[in-house]
């Protein structure tokens, strides 16, 4: 439970224990240590926030919770399975039943329209109706007279529009974001926070997120503070009526 708020996340979609990430040095001097000894829990709808400064390990971080990045020690568990324990294959195959991403660069596939690329994911895991879905899913985030639109023809906005309709249109369990608001200015990144947060409700998706972006970070119920590549405080938020 986050007894701040008062609000029940009981059931555990993420547990991480003892996480920690070392890279040799170019010149064979030693190592760096990226992260220390990292444990936390996310509940089932939960909302979190990662941030600290820039070479804090927060964007690394997350990269091990998606299982991109294999860490030194410690562990992963997404609703129950040891992301670790299983293989590249395995884990690509978790991602795709379990996992959404929205990047800050959007990573959109260039040689497709935005209806296919939020076909795409649909499509790997074999959902009937792939078309339908991504044109109702556009259709939410406003962009239903842009479906033909290559990304190249699209403003950062709708660009970001897109990766959120890709990333819920599988109605996945756990949503993974990396400074989604990064690329936008001001305005254009108040509006992609409130349709993160309209859709997130909507679907019910447990939601991790890496951001400088304090306006983001506050919408979360909980934030993550990290320095020098350790989990140094955790900051509840006051859920008001």
């Amino acid at each position: 439970m986050d007894r701040s708020s008062g609000i029940e996340f009981s059931v555990p979609v993420m547990e991480v224990t003892g996480l920690s990430k070392s890279v040799a040095l170019a010149d064979g001097q030693g190592t760096l240590q990226i992260l220390q000894d990292v444990s936390f829990v996310v509940g089932t709808g939960e909302s979190v926030a990662i941030v600290g400064a820039s070479g804090s390990g927060k964007s690394t971080l997350l990269g091990l919770l998606a299982g991109l990045d294999v860490p030194g020690s410690g562990s992963v568990r997404i609703d129950g399975t040891e992301l670790f324990a299983l293989d590249e294959d395995a884990r690509a195959a978790l991602r795709g039943e379990s996992v959404g991403f929205v990047f800050q660069s959007f990573q959109l596939l260039p040689a497709l329209t935005a209806l296919e690329n939020v076909m795409l994911p649909l499509e790997l895991a074999g959902a009937t109706e792939a078309e339908a879905t991504a044109r109702q899913w556009l259709e939410r985030v406003g962009l239903g007279g842009r479906l033909r639109h290559y990304p190249k023809h699209l403003s950062g906005g709708e660009q970001q529009r897109v990766a959120l309709a890709r990333a819920f249109a599988p109605r996945p369990r756990l949503l993974l974001a990396d400074e989604p608001t990064g690329n936008l200015d001001a305005a254009t990144g108040e509006a992609i926070i409130e349709l993160i947060f309209s859709l997130n409700r909507e679907v019910g998706t447990t939601l991790i997120l890496v951001t400088h972006d304090e306006s983001l970070a506050a919408r979360c119920n909980r934030v993550l503070h990290m320095q020098a590549g350790r989990l140094v405080e955790t900051s509840p938020r006051v859920i008001r009526p």
